[in-house]
């Protein structure tokens, strides 16, 4: 049964950062090998977040990390087998150092987007990583690219309660107030038109709250903040 292209950038997304479980990556490795658009989809992740790499300020790990990481690079012997990518890499203790080093927010990324071939797709203009306050878990990813469209991208499934809704916003650091960017179906992919919202800059703020049924009833977020994140420009 053919997947529908939504779910399987969603999918992909998912794989890049890490937030799938073993079962379910091995399941995605296997499928790349004989499904071309769920390679691509990865592919163009791996792309899309490659450049935040270059933003991440260097950190000193703790010996509790680096004997964390060691017993993982020992212990995950399928990773040398995924298509498309360069097995030295994937499995080097040298990799997995720097990336525990870089003390990036969400060392997932930075462990799927080092292992990108050359000659991928050209990045998009900005990224957000929308990521629960609580426990920093990487939920939705906000991209824009050339086609002159906001994408807002889940990376997993949710549930939202009975008579609440999941409603986006955004705030440059100059604004007066937040923007509504409307209301958000779960597990969906938003498109936005960039001609409709003003113009992006760094630091951008972008959250998901979770509002009444119909949306806030205010020009402002009433609900908690379920995930959150500001734009980084990549090109």
């Amino acid at each position: 049964m053919n997947q529908p292209a939504d779910d399987i950038d969603a999918l992909a997304g998912e794989y890049v950062l890490g937030t799938l479980s073993g079962a379910a990556r091995r399941d995605v490795e296997a499928r790349m090998s004989r499904e071309p658009e769920l390679r691509a989809a990865v592919q163009a992740w791996e792309a899309r977040l490659l450049p935040l790499t270059a933003l991440a300020p260097p950190a000193e790990p703790t010996p509790a990390l680096w004997s964390r990481i060691e017993k993982s690079v020992g212990a995950a012997p399928a990773a040398q087998a995924r298509p498309a990518t360069a097995p030295g890499w994937w499995s080097s203790l040298g990799l997995w150092r720097g990336l525990a080093g870089a003390g990036f927010a969400t060392a997932a990324i930075l462990a799927a987007v080092l292992v990108t071939r050359l000659g991928a797709p050209a990045p998009p203009q900005y990224l957000v990583v929308l990521v629960a306050p609580q426990d920093k878990a990487p939920g939705w990813v906000v991209q824009t690219s050339s086609s002159r469209e906001l994408s807002l991208v889940p990376l997993g499934s949710m549930t939202v309660p009975e008579n609440k809704s999941l409603q986006f916003w955004t705030k440059g650091e100059q604004w007066r107030g937040p923007l509504s960017l409307g209301l958000v179906t779960p597990g969906r992919t938003l498109r936005i038109a960039l001609d409709k919202l003003p113009p992006l800059e760094p630091n951008q703020l972008f959250e998901l709250t979770l509002e009444p049924a119909d949306g806030s009833p205010l020009d402002r977020p009433t609900g908690p903040v379920l995930y959150i994140g500001r734009a980084v420009k990549v090109l």
